[in-house]
């Protein structure tokens, strides 16, 4: 059964109530003050209590989605497959995944339980994918979703590319948060519909390459190249499946908490794949910490890293990139507030910057969900559409 299967929680529930049952009528057993008494009543809590964390934990992951499968959870990611040296050609109207390609269909990945999404034609609604990303470079495979607009299927869109947004989750979330929670194609797609921001494809995506390790978008010495993955590898497997722009002004990233933070890592040290980035709530920094492992290495080089992560530092010590960004935060309830007010200072020509500051807000999807529209509207804003025509 797989983790996040109805059967699977239903299993877990019926067991935890039968070990709930047991231990009380079993309990006037174990009432003596013997050895086998004490274990008897050790062993029924342990039992009873492993049984009812075990049913919550998973019915709490069904919900929020922190792992997809029992590969994600036992660390056991998919790797991507060694013979992707040959890249399919682009220009495909529709979305259908060709043998051989970079992006490829996957089960639902809880797809099935968000609410709201677009249903009825495509030409009309649009459409959301669940989908596996492949990295050539970085040799993993990552499961998002992907949303297309209603535009991407019609006749007159046709040979036309459309701008792109990586909507990057918080960690140890992934793409149903984005969905189900944020509600970023939702929205999206109703602001498409008003006309306040332009057809776009929006793709959703967890930050770690290799749970449940949090890699941060950081390229680990001698480990996962989360980096690589998204500066490379990922504009590289949608421009050759999707028709969306090539140029980095088609090219936006966003995310909340450690994905906004991922976001202005992407925007920042990689100006020429990213023209723009929206930040909820993130850090300013990247470090260490248990979920993370080390993810710089030591030494000299370490060090440099280390410092390199740190936007502050970048902003302060290097020249900065010819990019937009947007970062969002609170007066009362969010702990970066301080953090966010010091970045805006310190931003300098040509790096351009704009703020969401809220009166009171906590980090939680509902501070986000208000602060997603205005995001989306300023992305619309930076972004080139059409990129560029096919020619055929």
């Amino acid at each position: 059964m797989g983790l996040t299967s109805r059967s699977l929680e239903w299993v877990l529930i019926a067991t935890a109530v039968v070990c709930v049952a047991l231990t009380a009528w079993l309990w006037p057993r174990f009432a003596g003050r013997g050895v086998r008494a004490w274990l008897g009543r050790l062993g029924s809590l342990a039992v009873t209590q492993c049984a009812m964390v075990a049913a919550l934990a998973l019915v709490v992951n069904a919900q929020f989605q922190f792992y997809g499968s029992w590969d994600e959870l036992l660390g056991r990611g998919d790797d991507a497959p060694a013979a992707l040296s040959d890249l399919p050609g682009g220009g495909a109207a529709g979305p259908a995944v060709r043998s051989g390609a970079l992006v490829e269909p996957a089960p639902p990945q809880g797809l099935d339980r968000v609410h709201g999404l677009p249903g009825g034609p495509r030409e009309r609604t649009g459409a959301v994918e669940s989908v596996r990303i492949l990295g050539r470079r970085s040799q993993v495979a990552t499961p998002a979703y992907v949303y297309l607009p209603p535009q991407y299927f019609q006749r007159q869109y046709a040979r036309q590319r459309f701008p792109v947004i990586v909507a990057v989750s918080g960690y140890p979330g992934g793409s149903f948060l984005l969905a189900q929670h944020l509600r970023v194609p939702q929205t999206a797609g109703e602001l498409i519909r008003r006309g306040t921001v332009q057809p776009t494809v929006i793709v959703m995506v967890r930050p770690t390459i290799a749970p449940p390790r949090d890699t941060q978008c950081v390229d680990v010495p001698g480990g996962p190249r989360a980096e690589t993955y998204f500066a490379e590898d990922l504009p590289e497997a949608l421009t050759h499946h999707y028709r969306v722009g090539r140029d980095p002004s088609a090219w936006g990233v966003m995310g909340y908490s450690s994905g906004g933070t991922c976001a202005l890592q992407m925007a920042l040290r990689h100006p020429r794949v990213y023209s723009a980035a929206a930040a909820l709530s993130p850090d300013y920094r990247v470090v260490n910490d248990p979920t993370t492992g080390d993810l710089f290495g030591g030494g000299p080089a370490g060090d440099r890293r280390r410092r390199e992560h740190d936007l502050m530092w970048r902003l302060r010590n290097l020249p900065q990139p010819e990019v937009s960004v947007l970062v969002a935060s609170s007066r009362q309830g969010e702990s970066d507030y301080g953090a966010t007010r010091s970045f805006l200072a310190a931003v300098r020509p040509p790096l351009r910057a704009q703020s969401i500051i809220l009166d009171r807000g906590s980090h939680n999807f509902r501070t986000w969900r208000r602060e997603l529209p205005t995001a989306l509207r300023w992305m619309s804003g930076q972004l080139t559409f059409p990129q560029d025509v096919e020619h055929r």
